[in-house]
């Protein structure tokens, strides 16, 4: 449910910008954070708000290299023990002190039910503070991207969080709430002094910040979401916004024609795709009754195969995107281009290979689709729609905001169904494969809702967890996708480009992540 609450967050005012501000940046995205709680939801946008004010013991740099941030450094002293020495004098935004307790609060608040961040680290089994400043992270078997894993992993104050309520993290899936969904105290460089949630949050520069205050000049961030694509474009040409970091592609020319704005564009670290479930006994939005096309692996392909991926590059992304044949994008350990050669559109050989699954005639689905969370995501089902209908499959438009689609992917719709067929983008934090496998195609993964299971994948998930040989655990990897790749339990469509835009006095630096840094940038 979309939260109207807006409070003045008044408790943080000492240390931070006067209000005479000299530079502001309003920034615009299609969606809001979900949640001010760090822990809640491991979804992009609410990380890109969250990396602003709060931090974590490693983060990635500008040009995603894994580098000290609360920690200064850290020793692996046996295979299952991390020792990491926190950076003194670090100050929360009220004013208290941070120390390896709160640390060890964060962590085992991550790896605890409700959050949203258990599979991210479910193999520390424990955080300890050993004194003020050194913090111990046990984990069960060793653990070879650890330091990936812990860049998602932002640190809160524990007495600060114990005083709101919210010693837990909360269950943001079953539209639940806490005081940590709509305030923020971390140790960042800029802190949240204002929140409406969908509509307005103020950041305001943190002049205590331990970091270099001279890399950047921004004294004040305002996020303002507009969901409408035109709306948000027309908006930074008139000068209502400086910056977006999501820029239909439609609007590319449009801006770079403007002498007072400017375009940067990088590769993304995001794949998009369809999850079929493949699982359930019967699609609750099918004509087929009694049994699951999904199930036939023929059906899963004769769908690929329908899919002309270059012309939605070229009609609906206009240019902007590189058609997939692997759900996980460039740049992730285990990615190759061998996998990324998609099978040949062929809508022949779709028609047989659904006549030879037992439906010569197709059959109905619905597809759930995001209307506001990828670039040209509503757009891009319409166009999948009209591929599949010339196979004779009757696809269903079911398009929502994002905070709806995906609570009825995760935990199905208003009568319990899950989503038959939907749309999901997936980023990949750690830049390795684990991610992919251990979140989506685990047997027990949370956002495995396509219910696939193969017990060799599963092996492999958790021996790539543990296995610290560089070279028997790639071979795992490339093992496992194998396994992905003939089974096809996921469509996948194409890796997405990042356009950010903005007026030409802005300097935001494009990240692969779609992730602005603010404390990097700067109004010239």
């Amino acid at each position: 449910m979309k939260n109207k609450l807006s409070i003045v967050l008044s408790l943080f005012l000492v240390g931070f910008a006067s209000p005479l501000l000299a530079n502001t940046i309003k920034w615009s995205m299609p969606g809001d954070s979900l949640t001010l709680d760090p822990h809640a939801q491991n979804e992009g946008p609410t990380h890109m708000v969250s990396r602003q004010v709060y931090e974590g013991l490693v983060t990635h740099d500008i040009n995603m290299n894994i580098v000290p941030q609360l920690a200064t450094s850290w020793e692996a002293v046996d295979p299952e023990t991390w020792v990491f020495n926190l950076r003194d004098g670090v100050k929360f935004h009220d004013g208290s002190d941070l120390t390896a307790s709160d640390v060890a609060f964060s962590i085992n608040r991550a790896k605890t039910a409700p959050s949203d961040m258990v599979d991210l680290i479910k193999s520390i089994t424990s955080a300890t503070a050993l004194d003020d400043l050194t913090v111990q992270i046990k984990t069960e078997g060793p653990n070879p991207i650890l330091l990936n894993q812990l860049v998602q992993i932002f640190v809160m104050s524990e007495s600060w969080s114990k005083e709101m309520g919210c010693e837990l993290s909360y269950n943001w899936d079953a539209g639940e709430t806490s005081k940590c969904a709509s305030a923020a105290n971390g140790t960042g460089p800029f802190a949240i002094t204002f929140r409406e949630q969908d509509v307005r949050t103020v950041f305001e520069r943190n002049q205590n910040w331990w970091g270099d205050q001279n890399q950047f000049n921004i004294d004040k961030i305002e996020l303002l979401p507009i969901k409408n694509d035109a709306t948000r474009i027309a908006a930074l040409l008139s000068g209502e916004i400086d910056y977006t970091n999501v820029v239909p592609v439609q609007d590319l020319d449009r801006i770079a024609a403007s002498a007072d704005h400017q375009i940067s564009q990088v590769a993304q670290n995001r794949t998009i795709f369809f999850g079929l479930d493949q699982g359930s006994a019967e699609l609750s939005s099918s004509n087929i009754k009694g049994k699951n096309p999904f199930a036939d692996k023929r059906v899963r392909q004769a769908m690929y195969q329908a899919l002309d991926m270059d012309a939605i590059k070229d009609k609906v992304m206009r240019g902007q995107s590189f058609p997939a044949g692997i759900i996980t994008a460039p740049g992730v350990n285990g990615y190759t281009k061998a996998h990324d050669a998609r099978l040949p559109y062929d809508p022949n050989a779709a028609k047989q290979l659904l006549a030879d699954a037992g439906y010569p005639d197709g059959f109905e689905v619905t597809l759930d689709c995001p209307n506001d969370r990828y670039i040209n995501d509503e757009a891009i089902c319409v166009a999948a729609i009209g591929m599949l209908a010339k196979i004779g499959i009757d696809v269903s438009l079911d398009a929502k905001t994002k905070s709806i689609h995906f609570k009825e992917v995760k935990e199905g719709d208003a009568d319990g169904n899950p989503s038959d067929m939907y749309m999901l983008g997936w980023g990949v934090p750690t830049y390795d494969s684990h991610y992919v496998f251990s979140f989506l195609l685990e047997s027990s993964g949370s956002w495995n809702k396509i219910n696939f299971k193969n017990d060799r994948l599963d092996e492999i998930t958790a021996a790539i967890g543990v296995e610290t040989n560089i070279d028997t655990r790639n071979q795992l990897i490339a093992e496992g996708w194998d396994i992905i790749q003939d089974n096809i339990p996921y469509l996948p469509l194409h890796h997405q480009v990042v356009n950010q835009a903005s007026k030409s006095n802005v300097d935001i630096h494009a990240r692969i992540n779609n992730e602005p840094l603010f404390y990097f940038a700067n109004v010239n």
